[in-house]
């Protein structure tokens, strides 16, 4: 190659890296779902890894959950419910020790000693791949569970029935909501489907969380949430002492804002989620 083929090849390399630069965004990528930029309402949404947007872990193994299918609900469904929502037994869907859970080094020993103190039996016999698989098919079902709004093409969603979603609204939303209060300037505040869809869906919730603890004796304590789910539950109380106790032998009283939108997460149906979010972006 000619020294002048050579100096062309290296300022034409400079362009187009200078060309990739100018598109490169420098806004940080939040954990959480955004107000869209009001000074520009009709730009794209950013595309969102949506176990960023949701906290949640690795996407699940699904070969794995395939496999751990037949072995949860021969093992586990009578109690835990079919998709792992819940039945005799908690929900796991929900339950902390799950959502810290990677490959199954929190979930494998509770499955293989069980908890007598929750009246969980072991299951001594399942080999190591076994619990794995399990474990991944209760991962899958909270991914399916988390990722409702987190549509690939919520950025251009055109279906969706005002009127049908006003009756929605009406039915399911207006014991906790008002379209003249809190909700009077909704659409102005996410004018694209995509963030309104998944405000809806999955609203955030930041900060620790607050809880009142009642003992078997009956003594009440309040404080902040340090650990909780279905085996521990640990809190810190307004005194500054920390308390640890099974969970089965307390009662957890955890105020939730969000528990309408957390209980109709597995009953909407996509018209349902369309036809809310067209409703509610008329509202200006």
């Amino acid at each position: 190659m000619s020294k002048t083929s050579t100096i062309l090849l290296s300022a034409t390399s400079l362009l187009c890296l200078a060309a990739a630069l100018c598109h490169i965004s420098l806004k940080p990528v939040l954990a959480h779902a955004q107000e869209p930029d009001q000074q520009t309402p009709t730009r794209t949404a950013p595309t969102r890894n949506p176990h960023d947007f949701l906290g949640l872990g690795r996407a699940p193994d699904i070969a794995a959950a395939k496999l751990g299918e037949p072995l949860y609900k021969e093992n586990c469904a009578t109690c835990h419910g079919p998709t792992a929502r819940g039945a005799q037994g908690p929900n796991l869907v929900r339950s902390v020790l799950v959502l810290h859970d990677e490959k199954g080094e929190e979930i494998g020993p509770v499955i293989k000693n069980g908890r007598p103190q929750g009246g969980m039996p072991a299951f001594t016999s399942l080999k190591d791949a076994q619990i794995y698989n399990i474990a991944e098919y209760i991962h899958l079902q909270v991914e399916l569970a988390a990722n409702r709004g987190l549509y690939a093409h919520s950025n251009t969603m055109t279906s969706g029935d005002t009127e049908k979603g006003k009756t929605f609204f009406a039915a399911n939303c207006a014991t906790c909501h008002s379209v003249t209060g809190d909700l009077a300037t909704i659409g102005a505040r996410y004018p694209q489907p995509a963030a309104m869809l998944a405000r809806i869906a999955w609203p955030s919730t930041p900060g620790p969380r607050q809880a009142i603890v009642t003992t078997h004796s009956g003594e009440k304590l309040t404080g902040t949430l340090i650990h909780f789910d279905d085996f521990e539950t640990t809190l810190r109380t307004d005194a500054g002492a920390t308390s640890t106790w099974p969970t089965p032998t307390v009662n957890v009283d955890i105020p939730d804002k969000l528990a309408g939108h957390r209980a109709l997460l597995p009953k909407y149906t996509d018209d349902d989620l369309h036809n809310l979010t067209r409703y509610l972006m008329t509202l200006k």
